[in-house]
């Protein structure tokens, strides 16, 4: 039965993929809309009946070999999958938060004449995310890993017509490769060191090594780089905030909840290399840190409503890294978990003001909302307290808990993690106050038109506005006597981490990150709800803050760095290797060819006297040649 279960979770989303892509038109959009949610709908269900399984016997692993996929002298490879305790977290935040965005589709796509496609492209990612998550070696998650990126691919640049989504859809592709390439080189390594990539084997003979050991420091810095290229972290974090060309749904599932998390959980999984690999593991804590506080920058300046919430998926992105950089693995899951809430919640609610805009992203065209969109007002409004970490909301309890990790090992760093926390309150509520208070600044049109969004997209909504509110009480803090559920129940996989802060330490944390949360909202409302400020247009924007506007104009330098040299010395290897060279060689045998033939058929003079002169001559050197040897 538990294997049965195992195995319908992918399962199923790929049956609704091919289903809904073959006969989808036939079906028609809500039809095809109720199948692709119904069957994620019954994966997480599969899950539950598995989790219940789980509990009442007691494994800690359920192992399902399907096939022996590869099989060669020194390294074999079966179709695994494998159910823990970290897997089926993983298992029940794809399927139920995938759930609800698929459920929301249904309304947000009901114009598109691409419904269809949509949802077979929604249940193939779907399928192939838990193929990841759900994987029994490291080569059958470079499987899922792969399928995630074309499904991201093939959903970013969903309208196909519009020449810069697919652009974007291609940066996506193109970015993911070269973190990927590291993934491979890790494999390899991997490979070749323990003889085996079975998740397993490969951590129980690690064990012998000792700590820093050069194998383990290059394999995990290896992975480390195909986690950043997915994960969207410096210096490959430039893909995804130019993923918001597809639809808003997709943002919320794919760059929000699920696929850009597919490298903190690749890290979670193989933190018992990471623990023996302590250079490793400060360049995580670095880069995390950095990429936390740069792409909060960013988003400081940012006018498309999507945009601003594409930088907050990196920035709390980068929080989770410097978490596993301090070894705080489940700290790190914890706020994989919140953030799927409150994250999906407000890409959701920006898709309900952009359908009520009929399309307007720009929240400088926009104001005093709240009336007019009540759920998504109020929905939102949870999100943003949440990302902002304001208790009892969750993103408070995880934000919490990592700035006590931090803080344990280096006061500094939580100096600065704290100066990133101010950062994303306040543009979040800069965001929050620029759409839906004030007054109006759109068209007249626009304002005849607003309208709240239909239930099948608010009830989402809502479900996940719950969940930003309660999904923190999992992790509630040590001083308040409770159990820690997510760090208890992932404690077979991650090991149990210690706190050594006193209750007074703690306190003093708590306060202070919720201090500098309050004082942004504070700020944020002074600036942008009392005085009513709009972002200035382009051209008056100067100093810090057009660097922000441009993104430091990191893609600027790619381009000129990375992206034009790469086209001129593949223009020259066209022109002079490719044209000039090769098809010059093969131009001058053509040539050849011909001058030949006409000195060859010189010979053919048609007298029968030269034939046998010929002969002759011919049959007396084979006989000298053979008197020689």
């Amino acid at each position: 039965m538990k294997n049965l279960l195992v195995v319908l979770i992918p399962l199923l989303p790929l049956l609704g993929f091919a289903v809904s892509g073959l006969f989808g038109k036939r079906l028609g959009k809500s039809a095809t809309g109720l199948l692709a949610s119904g069957m994620v709908l019954l994966s997480f269900l599969c899950a539950a009946a598995l989790a219940m399984l789980h509990f009442r016997t007691g494994d800690s692993a359920i192992v399902v070999n399907l096939f022996s996929w590869i099989r060669m002298p020194g390294l074999s490879i079966p179709m695994g999958l494998l159910v823990d305790p970290l897997s089926l977290m993983m298992v029940f935040v794809v399927t139920g938060i995938g759930f609800l965005i698929h459920v929301y589709s249904i309304g947000y796509m009901h114009d598109d004449d691409g419904v269809a496609r949509f949802f077979s492209y929604l249940n193939l990612f779907t399928f192939f995310m838990l193929v990841l998550v759900l994987a029994d070696n490291f080569a059958v998650l470079f499987i899922g890993w792969e399928g995630v990126g074309l499904c991201s691919y093939l959903l970013i640049g969903f309208w196909f017509k519009n020449h810069a989504f697919n652009g974007a859809a291609v940066k996506a592709f193109v970015v993911n490769r070269i973190g990927d390439a590291g993934f491979l080189l890790g494999l390899f390594l991997m490979a070749m060191t323990f003889g085996s990539l079975s998740f397993a084997e490969v951590f129980s003979r690690a064990a012998s090594f000792g700590s820093g050991a050069p194998a383990i420091t290059l394999i995990t810095l290896f992975l480390f780089i195909g986690a950043s290229g997915k994960s969207a972290q410096i210096p490959l974090y430039t893909w995804l905030p130019d993923a918001m060309a597809g639809p808003t749904p997709v943002s919320a599932l794919i760059h929000a909840a699920t696929m850009v998390t597919a490298g903190v959980y690749l890290v979670i999984r193989s933190n018992a290399l990471y623990a023996l690999a302590p250079l490793t593991m400060a360049i995580i804590a670095a880069v995390g840190l950095a990429t936390a506080i740069w792409a909060g920058l960013i988003a400081l300046s940012q006018r498309d409503i999507k945009k601003v919430l594409a930088y907050s998926t990196v920035s709390q992105l980068g929080f989770m890294f410097l978490a596993l950089g301090m070894g705080a693995w489940s700290t790190g899951f914890f706020h994989v978990f919140t953030h799927a809430f409150f994250k999906a919640l407000l890409f959701l609610g920006a898709g309900s003001v952009i359908h009520a805009l009929s399309g307007e992203q720009d929240i400088r065209r926009m104001g005093g909302l709240r009336k007019a969109l009540p759920v998504t007002y109020a929905t939102m409004l949870a999100g943003t307290l949440a990302i902002a970490g304001i208790p009892p909301f969750a993103g408070f309890f995880s934000k919490d808990e990592i700035f006590a990790k931090v803080f344990e090992h280096a006061p500094a760093l939580w100096a600065i993690a704290l100066a990133g926390a101010f950062v994303t309150s306040f543009y979040m509520f800069r965001l929050f106050f620029l759409v839906f208070h004030g007054e109006f600044r759109g068209d007249a049109t626009a304002k005849h038109h607003l309208h709240e969004s239909p239930k099948v997209m608010t009830a989402p909504l809502v479900v996940l506005a719950l969940g930003a509110l309660g999904a923190g009480f999992a992790g509630l803090p040590e001083i308040f006597g409770a159990p820690h559920w997510i760090s208890d129940f992932l404690a077979p996989v991650t090991g149990r981490g210690e706190s050594h802060l006193s209750h007074a330490t703690e306190w003093m944390l708590m306060g202070a990150s919720v201090a500098t949360g309050l004082l942004a909202l504070l700020f944020a409302w002074v600036r942008y709800g009392v005085k009513g400020r709009v972002p200035a247009e382009d051209a008056s924007v100067t100093g810090v803050a057009r660097w922000s506007l441009g993104k430091f104009f990191i893609d600027e330098l790619y381009d000129r760095a990375i992206v034009k040299p790469l086209f001129r010395f593949s223009a020259w290897i066209h022109d002079v290797l490719d044209r000039r060279g090769l098809d010059g060689a093969v131009g001058a045998i053509a040539g050849i060819s011909p001058w030949l033939g006409q000195q060859v058929r010189l010979l053919q003079t048609g007298n029968t006297a030269f034939y046998l002169f010929a002969m002759a001559l011919g049959v007396f050197l084979i006989l000298f040649v053979a008197t020689l040897r």
